[in-house]
C-alpha cells in the first residue's frame, strides 16, 4: 500500500474507506458468479483484491479521473470480458468544507471527482447494455444526497448532482431492461468511520467508546452496520430478482436518516 504523505494522508483515508466498501461489494458479487474488473488508483490494492476473489477477476491501476485512467479501465474490461454487464461506480469523497466557504475551483473539483469519470463510465459502457437489452448500474453515494451532512458541501453537491443525473438516466434506459440505481450507506463499520469517531473524540476531549455510544443511540437499528451488509444489499440490486427496481437511491443506514 502506497504510503501517504502528511497532506495526502485525509483523502488516502477516504479512498481506503471506499476500498473496504468496494471490496464487499466485489466479494458478494463474486459469490453470484460474477466476473469482475477491480480499478484502484492503488494498483497493489485493486490486484489484492481481485486475487482473494472467488470469480475470475483482474486488478488494474487506474484513476478514473483521468482520460488515461479511464481509458485504461474500458480497455482492460473490453479485453479480459469482451463485454459490461454490471456498473458499479465507487469513488472517493471530496475534501470536507461548508458551503459558505466553497469557491468555484471547489466546485469544478466536485464534478471532475464525482460525476465527469461516472459520466464518461457509463457513457462507454451503456450503449451495450442496451444492445443486449440487459444491464445494471449502481453508485455507491452518501447519505448526504437524502440528507446532506454538515461540513461535507462539496460531498452533497457533487453527489446529489449525480443523483440527479442517474435518476434522469433510469427512466430513460428502463424500456431495454437496463436498471440505474444508487446506494447510500450510513454508519458503516470501516476504517473511516473509525477515524472520523477519533477525530469527534479528541475534538471533545472525550473517550472514542462515548462517540460510538452516541452514533449507535442516533441509529434505530442501535450499532452501525457492516461492510458484508452493505455488500450484500449491492448484490441485489445488481442482480437479475432486482430488475423491477430502477430510479433508486436504497440507504442501507439501519434507519438512521429520517426523512421519506
Amino acid at each position: 500500500m502506497r504510503r501517504c504523505r502528511r497532506r495526502e494522508r485525509h483523502k488516502c483515508r477516504r479512498q481506503a474507506d471506499r476500498f473496504e466498501l468496494g471490496d464487499k461489494v466485489a466479494s458478494a458479487l463474486a459469490a453470484e458468479g460474477v466476473n469482475l474488473v477491480i480499478t484502484g488508483r492503488r494498483g497493489e490494492e485493486a490486484r489484492r483484491i481481485a486475487a482473494e476473489l472467488p470469480a475470475a477477476a483482474i486488478g488494474i491501476e487506474a484513476d478514473l479521473c483521468t482520460h488515461d485512467g479511464l481509458t485504461a479501465a474500458v480497455t482492460a474490461a473490453n479485453a479480459r470480458f469482451g463485454s459490461v454487464d454490471i456498473l458499479v461506480l465507487n469513488g472517493p469523497g471530496p475534501a470536507t468544507g461548508t458551503a459558505a466557504g466553497l469557491t468555484s475551483a471547489d466546485m469544478s473539483s466536485a464534478f471532475d471527482l464525482l460525476i465527469r469519470p461516472q459520466h464518461a463510465l457509463v457513457s462507454s459502457f451503456l450503449p451495450g447494455m442496451r444492445d443486449r437489452s440487459w444491464g445494471r448500474i449502481l453508485a455507491i453515494g452518501s447519505s448526504g444526497v437524502a440528507a446532506p451532512l454538515p461540513n461535507l458541501a462539496l460531498s452533497n453537491t457533487g453527489r446529489a448532482a449525480l443523483a440527479g443525473d442517474l435518476k434522469t438516466l433510469a427512466a430513460e434506459v428502463a424500456s431495454d431492461a437496463v436498471t440505474v440505481n444508487m446506494l447510500l450507506p450510513g454508519r458503516i463499520a470501516t476504517e473511516r468511520t473509525r477515524g472520523l469517531d477519533r477525530a469527534a473524540a479528541q475534538r471533545r476531549g472525550i473517550t472514542v467508546d462515548v462517540i460510538e455510544a452516541e452514533s449507535r443511540a442516533s441509529i434505530p437499528a442501535g450499532r452501525y452496520g457492516s461492510p458484508k451488509e452493505f455488500g450484500a444489499t449491492a448484490a441485489f440490486l445488481c442482480s437479475g430478482l432486482a430488475s423491477y427496481v430502477t430510479g433508486t437511491a436504497l440507504r442501507c443506514d439501519g434507519g438512521l436518516v429520517r426523512t421519506l
